[in-house]
């Protein structure tokens, strides 16, 4: 059996592989998506003091550890039994789109959009954001870093740091907003929403224009039928920092809605021997092993899983992309694994304008931001990370330092959907042990939808992101070995 490797799987946060195995006849008879890391920021955890755990989690990620304050600052108010004040809620869900708004732009130009805006099947050397620059112009480039710096900026005004932010408290936040600040980030904001649909507008006109491409996202290599999860607000609408978690089964019908701390009745987690990732599923189904539809317990979060589970867009922009998404794929659920990237610049579109809601309110700049945390218990956190449903659970002892910790993160949720839509996509692209750079390519989009975090899923940096694929014939004999920053 003849193996493929694709080590290090390129554009995505962290370090993983796929190995892909061949029959005799040279046809794909397994694929895998491995995570070599090691997990282990929950151990670092504990003994440390409550109040801590919302800064040492951001450490987790330099991508996404605004997700991870925010979860941790959720998960100590309930376990110090607090609840913050109304301003420091909407401080907190101001920095976190702040955050969606830098972190979508990250992906769609410099790790997702380079299959489309360049081409799947260019040069590796082309597939990149200097091949983005090429097609879309300098003046657009100055525009992508403009409005992620904007909202990296924003994070910064709100969190005190850019990257690893240190404003949310148990109780609420550090630092009420200033009427100058406000202006400034509203300015940054009106911006941001122009920016936003300007995206769309180039999505639409360099993808959904393209014939081919909109065959690619229908197409049968990137279909996957599974439940989908997310966080609604109590109309159903798409919610990032606060709300109830829906799951819907993949007719799009409510399969079960619940809060944060009834999560462990929900959720399973599975382990395979060949990957660090844990893979959860659906408690009440089971875990059924790798495969779709309604009777195995798998299921999906991310851009589309929210999207997905909600009854629309809370937001009116957003409404309307969304409604032209749905008519244009056929209607709900889309369970095509590519559409994940329209979902997240609809959900660019919906970060801006609840920025602009929330920094606009009369509220916003109060200086009520702030409640004196009560007795040490035990608490959940859940917030939508730009990938997906994170869940912060802590207990704390008498003295409020953390006995236990359990995280889990949006990779980890998906890590059993990524596994099958690498499968997937093996199977049907490669045949008669024909493989060139550009199939191989199709094959790491179809995890690359995902937008996938592995230093969150294995909470362990390795300071590259070397991929390698393996590719063995029938007598287990290693045939080709392709490798990137190895």
């Amino acid at each position: 059996m003849k193996e493929i490797v694709i080590d290090p799987i390129t554009r995505l946060e962290g370090h993983g592989k796929i190995t892909i195995f061949l029959n005799d006849e040279g046809n794909v008879e397994n694929a895998y998506f491995q995570v070599p890391e090691l997990r282990g920021f929950e151990r670092f955890c504990e003994g440390r003091k409550a109040e801590d755990l919302p800064i040492i989690t951001t450490r987790i990620c330099g991508v996404c550890p605004v997700a991870h304050h925010m979860a941790g600052a959720k998960a100590c108010d309930a376990a110090l039994n607090v609840e913050p004040p109304e301003t420091a809620k909407k401080l907190r869900e101001l920095e976190y789109a702040a955050y969606f708004i830098y972190d979508h732009i990250l992906h769609f130009y410099f790790l997702g959009g380079p299959d489309f805006i360049v081409g799947p099947d260019a040069p590796p050397a082309k597939r990149n954001i200097l091949g983005v620059i090429e097609k879309v112009g300098l003046n657009i480039a100055k525009e992508v870093i403009k409005h992620r710096a904007y909202g990296q900026k924003i994070t910064g005004i709100l969190g005190g740091k850019p990257t690893h932010p240190v404003s949310a408290l148990p109780g609420g936040m550090s630092k009420a907003l200033s009427e100058e600040d406000r202006l400034e980030i509203e300015k940054m904001v009106r911006s941001c929403i122009d920016f936003a649909k300007f995206s769309l507008e180039l999505f639409g006109n360099i993808v959904l224009k393209n014939i081919d491409y909109v065959n690619l996202i229908k197409s049968d290599p990137y279909q996957l039928r599974t439940y989908y999860m997310g966080t609604v607000d109590k109309n159903n609408k798409v919610n990032f920092y606060d709300g109830d978690v829906r799951v819907v089964d993949p007719e799009g019908k409510e399969f079960v809605k619940f809060t944060p701390p009834e999560y462990l009745d929900i959720i399973e987690e599975h382990v395979e021997p060949w990957t660090y990732v844990k893979l959860p599923y659906l408690k009440k189904i089971g875990w059924k092993g790798f495969v779709p539809g309604k009777d195995s317990g798998i299921y999906r979060v991310g851009s589309l899983g929210r999207l997905n589970v909600a009854d629309g867009m809370a937001t009116p922009l957003a409404q309307e992309e969304y409604e032209t998404m749905y008519s244009t794929l056929g209607g709900k659920p889309v369970h095509a694994t590519l559409a994940f990237h329209w979902a997240r610049l609809i959900e660019l579109l919906y970060a801006t304008e609840r920025a602009l809601e929330l920094v606009t309110d009369e509220s916003i700049t109060q200086k009520d931001i702030r409640n004196k945390p009560g007795k040490p218990g035990e608490g959940v956190g859940i917030v939508e990370a730009a990938r997906g449903t994170l869940i912060h659970h802590y207990i704390l002892d008498e003295k409020a330092l953390a006995k236990k910790v359990n995280l889990i993160v949006a990779t980890t949720h998906n890590a059993p959907g990524i596994c099958m839509s690498v499968k997937n996509a093996a199977k049907s692209l490669i045949h008669n042990s024909k493989v060139t750079d550009g199939l191989l390519n199709k094959v790491e989009m179809a995890f690359r939808a995902y937008d996938p975090c592995l230093a969150c899923a294995t909470h362990f940096a390795i300071g590259q992101m070397p991929l390698e694929i393996e590719i063995y014939d029938s007598q287990k004999q290693l045939v080709c070995v392709r490798s990137r920053g190895i």
